[in-house]
């Protein structure tokens, strides 16, 4: 049987004044804004992930202090984690002042950074990694957990997803009064939130099914039929939605229709907002608002920002496992003047890039995009420290594209006009440096 559905109870919880900090968290935290302070003047960094690191350090139960007394929104999955807390962050703004990590540092010394940045805030917005989830949410006690999407991330880096999915299921297990805001079209995530007693269902999309394809508590076949699924070997099965969304619409309980338009591109962020407003929702927004407030997020960390590079327009996407590379292939906008893919193989984006082979580039080859006339150079150009890689993918692929290792000379070796760059973590982060 699916869960009891519930969008109220959260909203229930009255809020309160952020707690007092003992005298070691209040040393804690000093040392960590010293510490911070230290790497900016030094050029290394914002600091952030330093100054929380230190506060730890020195008071193991720093982040446990400054998440106590708030409303916290918990949000993981392997892609869209930083979209939809960015989006969650902005719909609670309507309720009051918010702490979040807006910059995507996801464990717990950035978790401690943001918390303590935001002292005054009752609400929280947390971009959370997935296998840190359980010890996290035993220390914020978040009124409300949003579940994305599972899917393999780098090969090298955290580990098989049916053990991830074991673990947030182990994890929401001892939060039973947190309201679960769920995407039922992702098996995984079901799975994880299906014996919760306040699930919120949320038809969010899950266009990459291919790492579930076996039932994660049964070990059957899931047969689809459409939207829906179901397990061959048990009762679990797609629970029906509370919220879901079209192309010009977000929809929710008791006939709640809204006209939903987004800054942010692709099928995939209406699914991440359509989430977001859910758990806003659950914690008393006005839906309206919240709505709005989502609808307003036009850049997140960088991503989906467009640049000026010379004679060309720069549109830049993150892609960072084969999910996230589906999806963002799918926003490319097909008369742009050209695509450059960067990828490089450094520690963060996992040095084994057999994933390149899981990625549909196949659909360049069948739909060319638009081209100057008088140009020779190819559309599509591979870029990055593993840009001779990628190479070997797209000619595999069919796809006529040149190799020019530097992504920004390869936005220049494309015609004038529209650019659409797609990079991987480390890819994306240099290109924005130095783009700034």
């Amino acid at each position: 049987m699916s869960p009891t559905t519930s969008g109220g109870a959260a909203a229930c919880r009255a809020p309160k004044i952020a707690g007092m900090l003992t005298l070691r968290g209040r040393a804690a935290l000093a040392a960590g804004s010293t510490a911070r302070w230290a790497s900016r003047v030094t050029g290394r960094g914002a600091g952030a992930m330093i100054g929380g690191l230190v506060a730890m350090t020195l008071d193991r139960s720093i982040l446990r202090q400054l998440g106590q007394d708030r409303r916290a929104v918990v949000v993981t999955g392997t892609n869209g984690k930083s979209t939809t807390t960015r989006m969650t962050a902005a719909a609670l703004a309507t309720l009051g002042p918010v702490a979040s990590n807006s910059e995507g540092a996801n464990m717990d010394a950035g978790l401690v950074a943001a918390l303590a940045s935001a002292r005054e805030a009752t609400l929280a917005a947390l971009e959370v990694d997935e296998m840190h989830v359980p010890h996290v949410s035993d220390a914020v006690n978040p009124s409300v957990i949003v579940l994305l999407n599972l899917s393999r991330d780098q090969l090298d880096r955290v580990g098989e997803i049916n053990h991830i999915e074991r673990t947030l299921r182990g994890g929401l297990a001892r939060h039973r009064d947190a309201v679960i805001v769920a995407n039922c079209d992702d098996v995984l995530m079901t799975s994880a939130a299906y014996d919760s007693p306040n699930v919120v269902w949320v038809a969010a999309g899950g266009s990459w099914s291919g790492d579930s394809v076996s039932c994660p508590r049964s070990g059957e076949i899931i047969e689809r039929n459409g939207r829906d699924w179901h397990s061959t070997g048990s009762d679990f099965k797609r629970p029906s939605p509370q919220w879901w969304f079209d192309d010009t619409h977000i929809y929710g309980p008791d006939g709640l229709t809204l006209p939903m338009t987004l800054a942010l591109p692709g099928a995939v962020n209406r699914g991440n907002a359509t989430q977001a407003v859910a758990a806003a929702v659950a914690l008393g927004a006005d839906p309206a608002a919240a709505v709005a407030a989502v609808s307003g997020v036009d850049e997140v960390a960088g991503r989906y920002r467009t640049v000026q590079i010379g004679s060309h327009t720069a549109r830049i996407l993150l892609a960072k496992n084969p999910a996230g590379w589906q999806e963002a292939l799918s926003m490319v906008d097909k008369h742009g003047a050209g695509v450059v893919i960067s990828v490089n193989g450094q520690v963060p984006d996992g040095e084994d890039l057999s994933w390149l082979w899981d990625v549909s580039f196949e659909h360049f080859a069948d739909e060319p995009l638009a081209r100057r006339e008088t140009s020779t150079a190819a559309v599509v150009v591979a870029a990055g420290e593993r840009g001779t890689d990628l190479a070997v993918r797209l000619g595999y692929a069919g796809v006529e594209h040149s190799l020019v290792h530097d992504t920004l000379a390869a936005i220049d070796s494309c015609p004038p006009g529209h650019v659409e760059v797609i990079a991987n973590y480390t890819a994306f982060l240099q290109l924005n440096r130095r783009l700034s």
